[in-house]
């Protein structure tokens, strides 16, 4: 898609700085979201007028009339020399503004990204469930983008992701690749996951459960023979499952129980924290393997045991985010301030950081 010289600029900046966001706020200059910290461009403020002809310059007359109606939008473009974008439009004191997310043109390995080689061995999985949590902008497209690459490069099969929108483009490696991208595509996760499941699927990528719909047409997909791979906005593991039983009205609440102990292979919540040196982020990772024990304890209903059965299951792969804190504090990551401010359970780690 063509751009104008200033977001041309802009975007420019972006790539040089590194920087993950931009942020097109009327009356601020161009602010860019560089390892966690955001910095203002050294230009003059935008105006209320330059936001709003950007926001038209970005959009074919579909998505104009999309924006319109419903007042937000998210899409992604892309361009030769700059890569691709995410782009989120919204109204602002009746004027509209972007945030733009700078996608990384490449899939990282696992080392580079830090995450766990339990996540190897989840992946492997001809069915279930598995989660990818956290806050917005801790990297679970990311992690996601990332296991779907291990599954691409593994194994012969059909994948079909869901996006909002299609952020990493996928090339064909041993694995057949269907990007749908919500709005361009599809007009919902949950309409598209119904469809999806008529396309014979190996792996289905849902970019979010969201709602009752989507929730309950995934766990029937991870019960009847398919590989569900999908992100929550929970902090942990344990919270990841009690969100998603509490989105069933309470009468099907003992199905879903059971549907979830049954189809649940594992959970990555995840959280980019500040280091001790230059302005970087590093990955702290919680993981929740379903073994026997997690099942059962979801089946009944005994949630609060979840966070015991991570500090027990060890050999299976798992850890807390707080051991994780810990570990990343020991080898002089991270102070002992974020690690805490982090943390589940913040006066246990601050006992466990003093005692050493």
């Amino acid at each position: 898609m063509p751009v104008t010289k200033l977001m041309r600029r802009i975007l420019e900046t972006a790539r040089n700085e590194e920087a993950s966001d931009i942020h097109l706020v009327a009356g601020l200059p161009p602010v860019f979201r560089v390892q966690g910290e955001l910095v203002l461009a050294d230009i003059t403020p935008l105006s209320r007028q330059d936001t709003a002809s950007m926001v038209h310059d970005l959009l074919n007359a579909e998505q104009r009339q999309a924006f319109e109606r419903d007042w937000q939008l998210s899409y992604s473009f892309y361009d030769e020399a700059l890569g691709r974008f995410r782009v989120s439009i919204y109204y602002h004191a009746g004027n509209p503004e972007m945030s733009i997310r700078a996608i990384v043109p490449h899939i990282k390995t696992r080392q580079e990204l830090r995450l766990p080689e339990v996540l190897e061995t989840l992946t492997r999985n001809p069915s279930g469930l598995i989660l990818v949590t956290g806050p917005t902008g801790s990297g679970k497209t990311t992690t996601l983008n990332y296991m779907i690459d291990l599954i691409n490069s593994d194994r012969r099969c059909k994948i079909i992701t869901i996006e909002d929108p299609v952020e990493y483009v996928h090339q064909r490696k041993k694995a057949v690749i269907v990007q749908q991208e919500l709005y361009t595509d599809v007009k919902s996760f949950s309409a598209a996951l119904i469809h999806v499941l008529r396309q014979d699927p190996n792996v289905i990528c849902v970019g979010e459960m969201r709602d009752y719909e989507t929730t309950a047409t995934a766990l029937m997909a991870a019960e009847t023979g398919h590989l569900v791979l999908a992100t929550c906005h929970t902090p942990s593991a344990s919270q990841t499952v009690e969100r998603i039983v509490s989105v069933f009205p309470p009468y099907q609440q003992p199905q879903a129980i059971v549907q979830l102990a049954n189809s649940l292979r594992g959970i990555i919540a995840q959280r980019l924290v500040p280091t001790t040196g230059p302005s970087t982020r590093l990955l702290a990772v919680e993981v929740l393997v379903a073994n026997a024990a997690v099942r059962h304890c979801i089946r009944e209903n005994e949630l609060h045991q979840l966070p015991n059965m991570i500090q027990t299951g060890k050999q299976d792969g798992m850890q807390s985010i707080d051991d994780c804190l810990l570990q990343m504090y020991h080898a002089g990551e991270i102070t002992a301030d974020t690690a805490i401010s982090n943390s589940n359970d913040p006066a246990d780690l601050r006992s466990r950081i003093t005692a050493r």
